[in-house]
C-alpha cells in the first residue's frame, strides 16, 4: 500500500468544505481502523434498528452517549484519511497526471474508501488539462458506471474542453445532459460561448449564443461586448446587429462602443450612406451614452474617403466641421489625421493635406501609420507625389524628415520615374519636360531593348485607344493627379497670392494698416501690390518679320541655327524664310532673339510700408477684439475720409484691377476677389448707417446695383420698430451691447480649427511671408532632398543628378558643384567628359579656383580621366593666383 504524506493545507481552488462534505459515503464495518472488537461491537449496536429496553433510563442515556462518541471518532478518522487521499489526488490533477489520479483512486478503494464525485472530478480535470477529449469522456463514463451523479463543475470542465477544440455538437450534448439532471446550464453556456470565441470559431459561437438567448438565457455585459466586437472584426455585420438587438431586448441599450463596432464594418462595405445613417442615429439619438466619439468620426471619414463612387470631398468637409464644433468633447487622434491626409491627397486638395500632415507628424510613428503597408492606394506615396507635382518642395523635405524620424522607408510608389527618367528628386526643376544632359550620347536603341521594347513589356506613356492611361501617377488619385508645376512657378504663385491677401487686407482695413501715412503713400503701396500681383507680362514673344529685319539681325538668326551667313540681304532673307518654314513643318519653335531681363528697381520706402501690413488670418484673439469694436473708430474715420477724397479717381484703376483678376483665376472667383478686396471690412453698425444714409438718395448710377432683400428693406425702413428681433442700433458699440444682451452671438464661439485642435504653428505659417525663388535655394533644396531620399532607401537616377548639376550651372552656384559630383560618384554614376569640362571651366571663369581643384581631385580619385587642356587651365589659374 502506498505511503501518504501527512495532512497539508489545502490550496485556494479546493476548500475544506468541498472535501469534508460527503453525504453519499457509507462507513464499512470492515475498515482497518476498526480493528478493536469492542469498537466494532459498538458500531454494530449503533447501526441496529432498535435497541433493547433497559430498566433504567440513566444507563440507557449513558450507553447512547458512548456509542455516539465512538461513531464520531471513527468518522473523524475516516475524514482525515480521505482528506489525505484527496490532497494527493488534486495534486496529481494539477500536475496533469491522469494516470497518477487513477492510481490514487485505486488506492482509495484498496484502503476501504469509496471514491466520490469529487475524486472522479479530479480525474476529469486532469484529462481536460491534457486536452485529452477521449480520456475526459472515459473518466465521465467510469463515474456514471459507479452510479454516482457527476458534479456541476465536472460538466463545466468538459464543456470548456469541447469549446476550446470547436466541438460544438458534443458540448451541446453535455448541456442537454445537465438539463436532464436539473442543473443550471447558464454558467456552462457562457463558458462554451467564451471558449468558442477565444478559439476563433465565431460561426459556432453565434449559433450557440443565439440559441441560448432565444431559450431565455441571459448573457453577461462582457459577453455581449465580446460577441459584437469579434463579429465585427471578422466582418459579420448581420450577426453583430442581431446580437445587439438581443442585448437591447434584454434591457441593455447599445452604447457608443457597440455603434463603433458596427461602423467598423460599415466603413469597409463601400456604401458610406449606411455608415452615415448610423452616425446620425448616434448624433441625434438624444442620449449621452451613444454620442459619437473620435473613432466614430474616423469610421465615417474612412467610409467616405475610400468609397469609389461620386465626389465625397464635401461630405468629409461636413464631418470635419461637426468634429471641430464638438472639440470640447472629442479631439482627433493619429488615425483621424492620417485619414484626412489620405482624403485630401486623393482629391488633390494639397494645401489642406499639408496642414493635417503637420499635425500627424507630431505623433510617434505617424508616417508609418499613414503608409499602412501600402494598402488603400498607399496614401503616403500619394501625398509625396502630390507635393512633388505641385512643386511644394519645402513641404516635401519636411515630410521626408518626418519619415526619417519614424524609420519609414520611402515607398517604391513614391519613387516612380517620369517620362523623362526623373524621380521626385529632380522632376520639379525646370525644364520639366526635358531629359537631362549626361555629357555623352545616349544609345536609345539599347535603352529601348533593355526596357522590353522587343518583348512588349516596355511601358507605353501614350495610351492606346480604349485603354486606361499608363502614367503611373494616375493610380491612387480619385479623379486625376495634380498638374505638374515647377518649384520656381510654385514660389511665384505663392508670392502673388500672399500679396493679393495683403492688398485685400489693406483695402478692407484702410490706411490704418500702414500706420500714420499720407494718402499718397497709401496709393503708392496699393499700386506696388497690384504690380506684384500682375507679375511679368506673359505675352508670347514672336519673331520679327523677316522683311523688316536688317542684315545683322538676319545673320544673327542664321548663325544661332547653325546656317551659313554669307551672301547679300536677299540671300539671307530667303534662308531665314526657308528655315522658319522648315521649323513650322516640324513643329519646332521659331528662333527668338534673347531678351535681356532688366532688374526692377525696388523702392525701399514702399517695401517698408508693405512690411507694416500684418495679416491676421487665424488670429482668433484679434478678430474677437475686432468684433467687440476695439480700435474701430479711428480706422473708420480714415477709411471714410479716404473714400471721399478719392471720389471717382479710382475709375482708372478698375480696368487694371480687372486685368489683374483675369490673370489670377476663373471669372467667378475673380469677380468675388475684386468685390472682397474693394469692400472694406465693416461692422454691422457701420454697414447699417451707410446703407440707411444711401437708401433715400439713389441715383441712376446706383440703380444698376443689386437690390437689397426684403428682410434688409424691412430692417432699414422701419428702424422705429423696437420689438423687431432683426433691428440693431446704428451706433456700433450699442449694437454690440444689444447683441450681447440678446445673446445673439458670443465671442467665445469664435474659434478656428487651429484653436480647437491645438495647432499652435498654424497661425504663424499662414501669415508668414513666402520666400522668393532663387537658384541657390533651389539647388540647396535639391541636394537635401537627394540626400534624404538616399537615407530612406531610395535610389536617385543619373538623370536626377545631372538635372541638379545643370540647375547649379545655370545659377550659377559653384559652391554646390563638388557636393553634387561626390554624391553622383558614390551612387556609381559617371557623366561624360564634356559635362565635367564645362563645370571646371565655369568654376575658373567665376574665379572659384578652390572648387575647380576639388572637382579635379574628386575625378582623379574616382578614376575619371581629365583632359590635358582642362588640367593646363587649372594649373595656369593656380599659378596666376
Amino acid at each position: 500500500m502506498t505511503a501518504y504524506p501527512p495532512l497539508l493545507s489545502l490550496p485556494a481552488p479546493l476548500t475544506m468544505a468541498h472535501i469534508l462534505t460527503f453525504p453519499h459515503l457509507s462507513l464499512p464495518t470492515h475498515h482497518p481502523l476498526l480493528s478493536s472488537l469492542k469498537l466494532r461491537k459498538l458500531i454494530i449496536n449503533a447501526s441496529a434498528t432498535s435497541s433493547p429496553e433497559t430498566t433504567r433510563r440513566k444507563s440507557k442515556n449513558k450507553q447512547q452517549k458512548e456509542e455516539a462518541a465512538a461513531f464520531a471518532a471513527v468518522v473523524k478518522e475516516e475524514k482525515a484519511l480521505r482528506l489525505v487521499f484527496m490532497e494527493e489526488l488534486m495534486k496529481r490533477a494539477r500536475e496533469k497526471d491522469a494516470e497518477g489520479v487513477s492510481d490514487v483512486i485505486y488506492d482509495m478503494v484498496a484502503a476501504g474508501l469509496r471514491p466520490g464525485p469529487r475524486s472522479y472530478h479530479g480525474l476529469v480535470v486532469a484529462n481536460v488539462l491534457n486536452r485529452d477529449l477521449d480520456g475526459a469522456m472515459q473518466a465521465l463514463r467510469r463515474e456514471l458506471s459507479t452510479g454516482l451523479r457527476p458534479l456541476h463543475e465536472t460538466f463545466v470542465a468538459l464543456i470548456r474542453l469541447f469549446g476550446s477544440e470547436g466541438h460544438t455538437t458534443r458540448a451541446s450534448e453535455i448541456l442537454s445532459a445537465m438539463e436532464k439532471l436539473n442543473y443550471d446550464i447558464r454558467q456552462a453556456w457562457l463558458v462554451l460561448v467564451e471558449e468558442l470565441v477565444r478559439s476563433n470559431h465565431m460561426e459556432d459561437a453565434n449559433k450557440v449564443f443565439l440559441k441560448g438567448a432565444k431559450g431565455g438565457l441571459r448573457a453577461t455585459d462582457e459577453l455581449y461586448d465580446k460577441m459584437i466586437e469579434e463579429d465585427c472584426k471578422v466582418g459579420d455585420h448581420s450577426n453583430a446587429l442581431t446580437i445587439a438587438y438581443e442585448m437591447e431586448a434584454a434591457g441593455r441599450m447599445a452604447t457608443t462602443f457597440h455603434f463603433n463596432c458596427l461602423l467598423s464594418v460599415q466603413a469597409t462595405c463601400g456604401i458610406p450612406e449606411v455608415a452615415l445613417a448610423t452616425f446620425e442615429n448616434m448624433e441625434y439619438g438624444g442620449y449621452d451614452y451613444m454620442k459619437p466619439d473620435t473613432e466614430t468620426y474616423n469610421h465615417v471619414i474612412q467610409a467616405y474617403t475610400r468609397a469609389e463612387s461620386y465626389d465625397r470631398m464635401l461630405n468629409v468637409g461636413d464631418l470635419l466641421g461637426m468634429m471641430v464644433e464638438s472639440h470640447k468633447r472629442i479631439q482627433p487622434n493619429m488615425r483621424t489625421y492620417a485619414l484626412l491626409v489620405e482624403c485630401f491627397s486623393k482629391y488633390c486638395v494639397v494645401k489642406e493635406a499639408i496642414r493635417h500632415f503637420r499635425a500627424l507628424k507630431n505623433f510617434e510613428g505617424g508616417t508609418r501609420f499613414l503608409h499602412n503597408g501600402g494598402q488603400f492606394g498607399d496614401p503616403l506615396s500619394l501625398y509625396l507625389r502630390a507635393l512633388c507635382r505641385e512643386g511644394r518642395i519645402v513641404e516635401l523635405l519636411e515630410a521626408l524628415e518626418a519619415m526619417a524620424k519614424d524609420n519609414q522607408p520611402i515607398p517604391p510608389r513614391a519613387m516612380i520615374l517620369s517620362k523623362k527618367y526623373r524621380t521626385l528628386v529632380s522632376s520639379w526643376i525646370e525644364p520639366l519636360q526635358e531629359e537631362a544632359e549626361l555629357g555623352y550620347e545616349i544609345d536609345y536603341v539599347a535603352r529601348y531593348v533593355a526596357e522590353g521594347g522587343l518583348t512588349g513589356d516596355r511601358k507605353r506613356w501614350v495610351p492606346r485607344r480604349g485603354k486606361t492611361p499608363l502614367d503611373p501617377d494616375a493610380l491612387g488619385f480619385i479623379y486625376s493627379y495634380p498638374a505638374e508645376t515647377s518649384f520656381k512657378q510654385c514660389c511665384l504663385e505663392e508670392w502673388k497670392w500672399h500679396h493679393r491677401k495683403l492688398l485685400r487686407h489693406l483695402r478692407r482695413t484702410g490706411p490704418s494698416a500702414l500706420g500714420d501715412v499720407s494718402e499718397a503713400d497709401y496709393i503708392r503701396v496699393e499700386e506696388r501690390l497690384i504690380k506684384i500681383i500682375r507679375g511679368p507680362s506673359k505675352k508670347p514673344l514672336k519673331p520679327k518679320a523677316a522683311s523688316k529685319m536688317v542684315v545683322p539681325e538676319l545673320r544673327q538668326e542664321l548663325e544661332a541655327q547653325g546656317l551659313p551667313t554669307d551672301g547679300n540681304r536677299n540671300v539671307l532673307y530667303q534662308r531665314v524664310q526657308k528655315a522658319r518654314r522648315i521649323n513650322l513643318s516640324r513643329s519646332r519653335p521659331l528662333w527668338i532673339p534673347p531678351v535681356e531681363q532688366v532688374e526692377e528697381e525696388v523702392d525701399e520706402e514702399v517695401e517698408e510700408l508693405i512690411s507694416r501690413i500684418q495679416l491676421q488670418e487665424g488670429n482668433t484673439e484679434f478678430w474677437k477684439r475686432r468684433f467687440l469694436g476695439e480700435n474701430l473708430h479711428n480706422e473708420q474715420k480714415k477709411l471714410i475720409s479716404l473714400e471721399f477724397t478719392k471720389g471717382d479717381a479710382d475709375e482708372s484703376d478698375k480696368a487694371g484691377e480687372e486685368e489683374e483678376v483675369e490673370q489670377s483665376g476663373s471669372p467667378k472667383s475673380k469677380d468675388k476677389d475684386v468685390e472682397d478686396s474693394k469692400a472694406p471690412l465693416q461692422m454691422i453698425g457701420v454697414q447699417l448707417s451707410k446703407d440707411d444714409d444711401m437708401a433715400p438718395r439713389r441715383s441712376k448710377k446706383n440703380d444698376m446695383a443689386p437690390r437689397r432683400s426684403k428682410k434688409n428693406k424691412r430692417m432699414f425702413i422701419f428702424p422705429e420698430k423696437e420689438d423687431d428681433e432683426d433691428w440693431f442700433p446704428l451706433d456700433i458699440y450699442e449694437a454690440f451691447k444689444e447683441m450681447r444682451e440678446r445673446k445673439a452671438f458670443d465671442v467665445e464661439d469664435m474659434y478656428t480649427i487651429a484653436d480647437a485642435w491645438g495647432w499652435t504653428w498654424d497661425v504663424e505659417i499662414r501669415n508668414r511671408t513666402p520666400q522668393l525663388w532663387s537658384p541657390q535655394w533651389e539647388v540647396d533644396l535639391a541636394i537635401k532632398v537627394m540626400l534624404k531620399v538616399i537615407e530612406l532607401g531610395g535610389t536617385p537616377t543619373i538623370g536626377d543628378c545631372a538635372m541638379i548639376l545643370r540647375s547649379a550651372i545655370k545659377g550659377p552656384v559653384p559652391s554646390s558643384f563638388v557636393s553634387i559630383l561626390q554624391i553622383t560618384h558614390k551612387l556609381g554614376y559617371k557623366f561624360g567628359s564634356p559635362l565635367y569640362d564645362e563645370v571646371i571651366t565655369l568654376c575658373l571663369d567665376l574665379e572659384e579656383l578652390d572648387a575647380a581643384i576639388a572637382i579635379v581631385a574628386d575625378l582623379e580619385t574616382g578614376g575619371i580621366t581629365v583632359s590635358n587642356e582642362i588640367l593646363d587651365k587649372v594649373i595656369s589659374a593656380r599659378a596666376d593666383a
